[in-house]
């Protein structure tokens, strides 16, 4: 994977760099925002790492100018800023995902490998969402790639949100675990379906009050509906 980290902070570059090179996921750096959008367009990466505070043009600058001029890179956001508005105000500029610092390197590679799948799979035939998709109070932003309850960004994982996405672009219709393994575990083959089982616990917890049901059908798979 070639992932393009936009990030000023010189022991922030060096860390990360020879962390995810561990990995076998190559960095390419650039520390100013004014270069920033040139650079990507140079390199075409599979991800870019954008944090928000940058010199001569912010992150999210960076980002709206980025997708003016038709980049569609995934966009992870780096950010100190840890209020509601500014991760809404980075989502609706465009970005993927958003990961507050301090991080996990971990977590970091986690959503960035997820970025990067999620992009593949949507390249590779699944059918698009050309329109938003509401299902109770629950309303997935194809342009953000966000899901908003009553106006506010859902807090959820990659994976969560990978199998939300799937189900709200049926609603009232089965997934197989199978389809949705794939959906949310691509290329993973040291993962058994039944993890899927443990990122429908969770997402099933957090959809609690909103309005949408995730349910199990016996032999069939799940589904999204609206609560009555």
């Amino acid at each position: 994977m070639k992932l393009l980290l936009i990030e000023d902070d010189p022991s922030m570059q060096v860390t990360l760099q020879r962390a995810l090179a561990r990995n076998r996921i190559d960095v390419r750096i650039c520390g100013d925002g004014a270069q920033a959008v040139e650079q990507w367009r140079a390199i075409e990466p599979d991800v870019v790492a954008l944090d928000l505070s940058l010199p001569n043009l912010d992150g999210l600058q960076v980002l709206a100018q980025a997708r003016a001029s038709g980049l569609r890179t995934p966009v992870l956001l780096l950010t100190a800023r840890g209020t509601v508005g500014d991760r809404i105000m980075g989502l609706n500029a465009g970005a993927d995902d958003y990961l507050p610092k301090p991080f996990d390197l971990d977590e970091l590679e986690a959503r960035l490998r997820a970025l990067r799948r999620r992009n593949q799979n949507a390249a590779g035939g699944i059918d698009p969402v050309l329109h938003p998709q509401e299902v109770g109070d629950l309303r997935f932003d194809p342009e953000s790639g966000a899901v908003y309850h009553r106006g506010a960004v859902l807090e959820l994982t990659p994976r969560e949100l990978s199998l939300l996405k799937a189900l709200m672009m049926k609603p009232g219709h089965a997934l197989t675990k199978e389809r949705l393994f794939e959906l949310v575990f691509p290329g993973e083959t040291d993962v058994q379906y039944e993890a899927v089982e443990v990122v429908v616990y969770r997402l099933r917890k957090k959809l609690a009050g909103t309005g949408a049901a995730l349910m199990t059908l016996r032999g069939l798979g799940y589904l999204l509906r609206a609560e009555t």
